[in-house]
């Protein structure tokens, strides 16, 4: 019976693929992954949606698992495995370093695991992340949040007068530190403003553009971070 199960796994030529430790490896590695994910979730800093790219880590990590499982049992499958991947192309690409970080940590979970490494590569993960959430707890901290915003707000609603932006000011007054008119364009039916602003926290930004969006229902908010552009 094990000789049965060893052949219909093992595959022609190549070593028994142990199918308990495989599942094992990537019970870990899912549960890691999925570790991966949520702290992404809460303390990446990227302006893309992270929820929905975390999704991917787990599919990552457990496809790299099996792949080094699969082609460690075998020479023949490690050297074909040069070929097939010659063909696979990425469309999609990875706009932000933070991104590619934790990809590549995605990546390395299912490399450690595939190879059999379980008490390395959990205790690396966890040191880590654990590494890289005091380093943005202190960050957040001591850093400030300095961001261009610019208001799109209709006047032939009633919404807003022609020229009269206090109602703006006060509002940015209450969450933010400091308020800076840079530009401001008066349509016939639209007011263009552009601010330079300084947020406490990401908090206060959701509270700004909650309370913008109660005053003025069909306000158009765009939102620059300033330490994200690049220099010339």
């Amino acid at each position: 019976m094990e000789t049965a199960v060893q052949d219909l796994f093992g595959g022609t030529g190549s070593a028994p693929l142990a199918i308990i430790d495989l599942l094992i490896n990537l019970c870990i590695a899912g549960a890691l992954a999925f570790l991966l994910a949520q702290h992404y979730r809460v303390f990446g800093s990227t302006l893309a949606s992270r929820e929905t790219f975390g999704k991917v880590f787990p599919f990552v990590a457990l496809t790299t698992a099996l792949l080094i499982a699969i082609v460690k049992s075998s020479l023949a499958l490690s050297l074909g495995l040069v070929g097939a991947l010659s063909i696979v192309r990425f469309r999609t690409p990875v706009k932000e370093p933070e991104e590619l970080a934790y990809m590549f940590l995605a990546i390395t979970i299912g490399l450690g695991l595939g190879a059999d490494y379980r008490i390395a590569t959990v205790s690396a993960v966890f040191v880590i992340l654990a590494i890289v959430t005091l380093v943005q707890l202190r960050s957040r901290r001591v850093a400030t949040r300095n961001l261009y915003v610019n208001l799109g707000i209709p006047t032939g609603e009633g919404e807003l007068s022609s020229g009269a932006i206090e109602p703006v000011h006060e509002i940015l007054g209450r969450h933010c530190r400091a308020v800076d008119l840079r530009r401001m364009d008066t349509e016939r039916e639209r007011i263009e403003l552009t601010y330079f602003i300084d947020v406490p926290s990401v908090d206060a930004l959701s509270g700004l553009t909650a309370e913008l969006e109660k005053r003025f229902p069909n306000v158009r908010v765009t939102l620059l971070d300033q330490g994200r552009m690049p220099s010339l």
